[in-house]
């Protein structure tokens, strides 16, 4: 992290902190473009966010050029407004990943990055800003700030109520954070209601079985959880369970089939489909708890335990994790014993001996 640097604000110019907007005293040192009111904001913005962002700031912030020609200013104006756009993506994305691995307190300042520049370049009615005000909406409602997250929830169903040709990607990631609201203040059957509509609006895009509606079955099964009534969440776990290990089965074999004819260690092609850093941060956060509930149960399924555990271990090794690929493998492989022959599968003894063979080729590769 970039040294604290005290400030002796210059007369009349008011700097305000970052993440909380009172008056600055300290600067970056790195782009000298972005003050604190103190170290404890400064730690949290850079352990959240800035560190990635920090030189991207400079050219935004810093002071406009004088240009003599037109064309030169419409350039300049252009040029500005993509570098803008550029720091709303990486701030979203790196939100929405920090927020899948459950550390809601850091994702506030990066989502706050991502709402400040998305109002600047969109305007404060445009939809574009509802993904960023469901991003802090739910990281309040992780921390249990819930009049916080229902007045970011507002400010979102207010603007898709007044935008006609919202997709029904954003109505279901509304109805999604509006479940997950009404499940935290108790109120179940609300948050149900909400939920069906987030796999309603999902699947009218994807289909009922594609993993933009898993997000919405699993916070339904968490419901159902807490009710105790566990014959529906177990339905509904192994639901999502299906929907991923389906997806995750055709990356594999994709992924095998394109490799298998380099002796690399990873073959990266521009037309093999994979997932992105937010798949696979929501893929692992509802695998993981499926998982520790499934371990949990005083009734162990093999067979659902050897899907969950494929899961996991094709999860890994889509993102090149492949030592965890192999500890999950290796319990994969020691769940299956359980399991009649006809309910064992080729697939994962394919996907075994990939596992070894990319940490051999890794291991002689290295320096």
């Amino acid at each position: 992290m970039a040294n604290v640097n005290p400030l002796s604000n210059p007369k009349g110019v008011k700097l305000r902190c970052e993440l909380c907007h009172s008056p600055a005293h300290i600067q970056c040192t790195d782009c000298k473009v972005t003050y604190y009111c103190d170290a404890d904001h400064q730690l949290a913005d850079w352990t959240s966010i800035h560190e990635k962002i920090c030189q991207l700031l400079i050219p935004v912030r810093a002071t406009f050029p004088f240009l003599n020609s037109a064309e030169e200013r419409t350039h300049s104006v252009e040029q500005l407004l993509q570098r803008k756009k550029h720091l709303i993506e990486v701030t979203t994305k790196e939100a929405q990943r920090i927020l899948y691995e459950g550390r809601h307190e850091i994702v506030i300042p990066a989502a706050t990055h991502a709402l400040s520049f998305s109002i600047d370049v969109y305007g404060l009615t445009s939809v574009e800003l509802v993904p960023v005000y469901l991003i802090l909406a739910e990281a309040n409602i992780g921390l249990g700030n819930l009049a916080q997250a229902e007045e970011y929830l507002s400010h979102a169903s207010w603007t898709v109520l007044k935008t006609a040709e919202c997709s029904n990607i954003i109505r279901a990631k509304l109805y999604r954070n509006l479940g997950l609201l009404y499940s935290a203040k108790g109120q179940f059957e609300d948050s149900l209601y909400y939920l069906s509509n987030d796999v309603y609006y999902g699947s009218t895009v994807s289909g009922p079985n594609n993993i933009t509606t898993s997000g919405g079955y699993f916070h339904m099964a968490n419901i159902f959880f807490r009710q105790n009534k566990m014959v529906i969440a177990d339905s509904l776990y192994s639901e999502v369970t299906d929907i991923w290990h389906s997806h995750l089965s055709r990356l594999v074999d994709g992924q095998i089939q394109t490799s298998s004819r380099s002796d690399s260690v990873w073959l990266d092609d521009a037309d093999q489909e994979s997932l992105d850093e937010n798949q696979d941060a929501e893929a692992l956060q509802m695998l993981n708890a499926i998982f520790d509930i499934r371990q949990q149960a005083s009734n162990k399924e093999p067979a659902k335990m050897a899907k969950i555990l494929h899961g996991l271990t094709m999860l890994f090794f889509l993102s090149r994790d492949f030592s965890k690929a192999h500890e999950w493998g290796k319990k994969l492989l020691q769940i299956t014993q359980q399991l009649p022959k006809n309910e064992k599968s080729d697939s994962i003894v394919v996907l075994i001996e990939n596992i070894e063979r990319k940490l051999s080729t890794k291991q002689v590769t290295s320096p």
